[in-house]
């Protein structure tokens, strides 16, 4: 900015001299013309002389002509009052034609320029001509640029600086806001938001992004509470009841088939217990970033078969048609045979728990070149719609009575949803109440890990 304010400083004053230059030689031009062509007529030369500067209120200029000896013959009235015609005879001598400055004698300043002028035509002697231009006016223009220009550097030395700090403080004030948010952030307070409101739009973006990380943190947390309120709730059920059996069996002397019976009870009990241990173990480990699958080349239609007949007998007790609908040519793809195995076995399993007599459970696949669909459908009681979003959630039961009473510990679908995540798939579940589910594992083809 001050290198700009220079420069049109510098390119001011050099326009101001080059007017100044431009009228002296234009009356230089008149007078010279007036002696060649004119020489007589004096009327006119004096009127160009003593009288035209006389009008003049600013930028007053003053001449005097002198004959080849250097005898002043006409002289503006005041030119010798305002300056030293002696010194400027001096000045202008050393260096003719040229424009020069020159102080007068109370201080102001000029413009002169001092040249030869040829008297008739053909010249019968060759006169001097001295101009003098007033430039104090343009003089007192230039000093208060000056002024005003360090007047205004000088203040904006000191405001900008202020200015500066007062942007600064605005514009970090969201990020001090985030800050102050984040310290207020804890295990037990996650409740609080960023409001973006008039931030710009860099400092809203990451506010946004602030605030969907912090929901995250916020359902991972509540999913964490959750979690360890099931567990502790379905760990303390089988506990409970092997205790209560025990209780009761030693509360008196019984027979060694009453004994007998108590033992069994406590081994189910015992079964439940060690079961949902492995599947909270497999599920950990399953979220570990150090899992890998142990991949091979799976033909998943037979893989449904073997599904098929380990469930028929279940299926059979509970007067369910349990059957496989896989049509076309094989598909075979790299899996994880005995993770994919226990994804189908678990979904099967739902189906026919929940699934009345006479209904039907169906196994199928498809795939293109990328994806491969598994499928297990039934005809069973469905799943609200309100409880779709949730049924991947660890320990969720749609109905807890039932699960319970068919052994289930709440997390079958939360694993087949974990093993589907392995392969690098997904898993969707559609269900209408009173007429069925319908489950889809979708596996890529040419996934790896």
């Amino acid at each position: 900015m001050t290198f700009a304010i220079v420069s049109l400083y510098l390119v001011l004053v050099s326009e101001l001299e080059k007017s100044t230059d431009l009228f002296l030689a234009d009356k230089v031009h008149v007078l010279q013309t007036m002696l060649r062509e004119r020489p007589d007529d004096g009327d006119a030369l004096r009127e160009e002389v003593e009288l035209e500067s006389a009008a003049r209120q600013y930028e007053r200029f003053y001449i005097r002509l002198l004959d080849d000896r250097n005898r002043p013959l006409l002289v503006t009235p005041g030119m010798s009052d305002q300056l030293d015609l002696a010194q400027l005879t001096v000045d202008t001598r050393s260096r003719p034609d040229r424009t020069l400055r020159m102080k007068g004698r109370d201080g102001r300043a000029f413009r002169v320029t001092s040249t030869s002028a040829q008297v008739g035509s053909p010249p019968a002697q060759t006169d001097t001509l001295q101009i003098a231009v007033d430039v104090s006016q343009k003089e007192a223009l230039l000093a208060r640029f000056r002024f005003w220009f360090w007047a205004i550097l000088l203040g904006t030395c000191v405001l900008f600086p202020l200015v500066g700090y007062q942007i600064a403080r605005h514009g970090i004030r969201p990020v001090e806001e985030m800050a102050t948010t984040a310290r207020h952030i804890s295990s037990t307070n996650l409740r609080e938001r960023i409001l973006p409101d008039g931030y710009p739009f860099e400092l809203a973006s990451l506010a946004a992004t602030f605030n969907q990380m912090l929901d995250r943190l916020e359902e991972s947390f509540e999913r964490i509470s959750r979690f360890s309120a099931d567990i502790a709730h379905d760990l303390r059920t089988p506990v409970n009841n092997i205790r209560g059996e025990a209780e009761v069996a030693l509360a008196r002397a019984r027979s060694a088939g009453e004994y007998r019976d108590v033992i069994e009870s406590c081994l189910e009990e015992a079964v439940r217990l060690s079961d949902l241990i492995g599947d909270l173990l497999f599920l950990a480990r399953a979220e570990s970033p150090l899992s890998h699958l142990r991949r091979e080349r799976v033909d998943v239609g037979q893989l449904l078969g073997g599904v098929k007949e380990y469930y028929e007998a279940s299926a059979a007790d509970g007067e369910v048609s349990l059957t496989t609908a896989v049509v076309g040519k094989p598909v075979v793809a790299e899996l994880d045979r005995t993770l994919l195995q226990r994804a189908v076995g678990n979904l099967v399993s739902n189906a026919l728990a929940h699934t009345p007599p006479g209904g039907a459970v169906v196994l199928g696949t498809n795939a293109d070149f990328s994806t491969i669909r598994i499928e297990v459908s039934d005809t069973g009681f469905g799943i609200p719609a309100n409880a779709l979003p949730r049924v991947f959630d660890r320990f969720f039961r749609v109905d807890s009575s039932r699960f319970h009473g068919s052994g289930g510990t709440g997390l079958g679908l939360a694993i087949v949803k974990s093993i589907a995540l392995l392969h690098g798939g997904n898993v969707e579940i559609a269900s209408q109440p009173g007429q069925g589910t319908r489950v889809t594992l979708y596996m890529p083809v040419g996934s790896s890990k």
